[in-house]
């Protein structure tokens, strides 16, 4: 081949390969930036072992004493008689901190809630439109897929959003109709569907912009899949997210009068 033939096709290769790279380089910026805002969501009881108990994930929002999760992560009624806490963890490994909570304010039809850290502040994400986001567009997500056995490590996925889908799809019979379906079915919004894999504690996950961090949606892997998939034999591995309009909407809501 020509001299000036084997340059095109090298010009042509880095063409193609730079677009990656530079997107690479990207979001490895953009994930020492989230890593900090994210939080394990669970709870502490110093008589079990182990003390702690994570369910699921969040992300610090506003001025930092603000964490965003999944409404059904934290559902679950508290031992107070053992001195059970709500919490989240913070920091990176087995030297996590811990930090109580409190719930502010849940968002039931979104599965949504949002957390104030008690005595202490952290790095807040951005929030950015979500009726913005287009199909095919690549998103990261952070958060805690299998808990803090090993310590507390983030882990992040990268996708696209593969559809933008009502929350609820009809039932194929009758006796698949339940109150809570029959609610989401007068009342649908949308959802996004990603092509990554997500795990039952990354639920409350921020969904990211992979340059600049800002979110867009929290992960779902409970609330949205029990009525998405509900007609389905055997459930898919397809991951949700929530958008983040609705935790805009759960902030207004919060603020004193």
């Amino acid at each position: 081949m020509p001299v000036r033939g084997v340059i095109t096709l090298l010009w042509l290769i880095l063409g193609l390969l730079l677009p990656q790279w530079a997107a690479a380089a990207s979001l490895a910026d953009t994930i020492a930036v989230v890593k900090p805002s994210i939080v394990g969501v669970g709870t502490y009881l110093p008589t079990r072992q182990p003390r702690s108990y994570l369910k699921g994930t969040g992300f610090v929002v506003g001025d930092g004493s603000y964490a965003i999760t999944n409404a059904h992560v934290v559902s679950d009624q508290l031992d107070i008689n053992h001195k059970e806490r709500r919490v989240v963890f913070v920091g990176v490994g087995k030297n996590h901190k811990v930090v109580d909570v409190e719930v502010v304010r849940t968002n039931a039809d979104h599965d949504l809630a949002l957390l104030r850290l008690k005595g202490a502040k952290l790095p807040a994400l951005q929030l950015s439109d979500s009726d913005r986001v287009r199909e095919g567009e690549y998103y990261a997500f952070t958060g805690f897929p299998i808990g803090v056995v090993l310590g507390l490590y983030p882990v992040t996925h990268r996708g696209i959003v593969s559809s933008i889908t009502p929350m609820a799809i009809p039932a194929f019979y009758s006796n698949q109709l339940n109150p809570k379906l029959i609610k989401r079915l007068r009342q649908p919004y949308s959802v996004f569907q990603l092509d990554a894999t997500a795990y039952p504690g990354n639920s409350g996950s921020p969904l990211y912009r992979l340059n600049d961090g800002a979110v867009i949606g929290v992960i779902n892997k409970v609330f949205v899949k029990e009525t998405k998939e509900n007609v389905l034999v055997n459930p898919s591995g397809i991951t949700y997210a929530i958008p983040s309009k609705y935790i805009l909407e759960l902030l207004d809501g919060a603020k004193p009068e």
